[in-house]
Formats: structure tokens, sequence, C-alpha cells
């Protein structure tokens, strides 16, 4: 599976959120939306207009989930399969 994390470098629940995944040894991929058009066009796209962060995407092989703004929980139980 894979985990992407859309954000900004001034988001204060990015920055928990991040450390959190990092101190539970989850890996991800980072996506500032500020310096990418095309990822703040789709966090838009999820979240009805609005640049919302932290956006949590999971790529699995039983399809995409979707999070905005989860708690480090959240994202370990999407993970593991509950979630999806």
């Amino acid at each position: 599976m894979a985990l992407t994390v859309y954000t900004t470098t001034w988001c204060g629940p990015c920055k928990r959120l991040k450390s959190q995944l990092t101190r539970e040894g989850i890996s991800y991929k980072e996506i500032d939306i500020e310096s990418n058009p095309d990822a703040a066009k789709f966090v838009m796209s999820v979240n009805n207009g609005n640049q919302t962060v932290p956006t949590v995407v999971v790529d699995s092989p039983g399809g995409q989930v979707v999070r905005t703004n989860p708690s480090v929980i959240e994202v370990k139980r999407i993970l593991a399969g509950a979630g999806a």
C-alpha cells in the first residue's frame, strides 16, 4: 500500500500527523500543495473545493481511501484494512 500526505509547510495539523507517522514507523510520500498545482486541484476535488490539509490518500489493491485531517490511529486502521 502507498500512503500519500498532501500538506503545506505552515500547516500545524500536517506537522503533527507527519511526526506521528514517523514515530510509528509508517512511511509516506509528502506532496506540498502550494508548490504543486495539480496536487492542489486534487485536494480541492476531494474536499468540496477547499484546500484542506492534511489530506491523506492510501492506494491499495482494494482501491483508494481518502481522509481529511485523520488521526494517526485512523491512518493505521486504514493501512491495516479496517477503513478500506
